[in-house]
């Protein structure tokens, strides 16, 4: 190939411009290289995700929902290595706990405590699974009765509310998540309940004693103990077992003395033929003191 010469119509002065505009082209490409570098020095990284990060926790406190999620979703894009791209996940969860997309907001939290199991903010996205979960139950109770439904989601709700009082019992979220424990071992006992009544007007007797016995000895602390006794006397007169029968009513009366189900327990026991005032009434039992799942 023949080498590249220079069109005699071009003037000198032409090939002085063209021969000056590489130079400065050449330098403006140093320029952009230095300050690329500079942008990507650590200091000024972390600056930059976190003024980006705090631009979308501003979206996500506006609820301007349109915005926080592109916003987090380009902190994790343009920096990947920042802790601020950890933080983004889980201000993403925020967002969908906080416009009640709970099913979301528990994949996002778990993804979190999965990906960075020795971050700082596992507790916090472990308690917040726990607190979706626990949404996820109260919403339901809105649709058809409890006891004829799947208690997946109630059940799951217990597992991860026991887990993290167990990990965690000083927690200052602690308070909140015995009350919601409170809610959830009444919910999963009144199920037993329901079951255990089904099968007493079927005279599966077997069945239902076990389900009582359920409610009372694995979800303690439900609220329904005086109601599952009162019901367990009931199963034990239906199988002739009325000495059985007898002390199930009595401990409604020596460990419940304020519940309605006194007025049935003493009903039940006139017709036994006992007197209430001389009635030897069973010591209080010790209940389990925790949830045995």
């Amino acid at each position: 190939m023949p080498p590249f010469r220079w069109p005699k119509s071009v003037p000198a002065v032409a090939l002085v411009a063209w021969v000056g505009s590489l130079a400065i082209a050449a330098v403006g490409s140093g320029c952009a290289s230095a300050e690329s570098v500079e942008a990507r020095s650590p200091r000024s990284y972390a600056e930059s995700a976190q003024r980006e990060y705090e631009r979308a926790v501003k979206a996500l406190t506006d609820r301007n929902w349109e915005l926080v999620d592109p916003l987090f979703n380009e902190v994790r894009r343009k920096y990947p290595y920042s802790r601020y791209a950890r933080l983004a996940e889980l201000r993403m969860a925020d967002a969908d706990y906080e416009q009640e997309s709970f099913a979301e907001a528990i994949a996002g939290y778990k993804a979190f405590v999965r990906e960075y199991p020795n971050d700082a903010e596992v507790p916090y996205a472990r308690f917040r699974i726990a607190k979706a979960q626990y949404q996820s139950v109260s919403q339901s109770l809105l649709l058809p009765p409890l006891e004829e439904r799947d208690l997946g989601t109630v059940n799951d709700a217990l597992e991860t509310i026991t887990d993290y009082l167990e990990d965690f019992p000083q927690s200052e979220h602690a308070e909140e998540l015995r009350y919601m424990l409170e809610v959830v071992v009444g919910l999963l006992a009144r199920h037993e309940l329901y079951v255990a009544r089904y099968y007493l007007r079927e005279d599966r007797f077997e069945a239902a004693e076990a389900r009582v016995r359920h409610a009372l000895e694995v979800l303690p602390e439900s609220g329904l103990e005086p109601e599952a006794l009162v019901l367990l006397g009931e199963i034990h007169l239906r199988q002739k077992r009325r000495d059985e029968a007898r002390e199930a009513f009595a401990r409604v009366l020596a460990e419940h003395p304020d519940s309605p189900f006194t007025v049935p327990a003493r009903n039940h026991l006139a017709r036994l033929g006992e007197s209430v005032g001389t009635l030897r009434i069973p010591s209080q039992k010790a209940k389990p003191e925790a949830v045995t799942r």
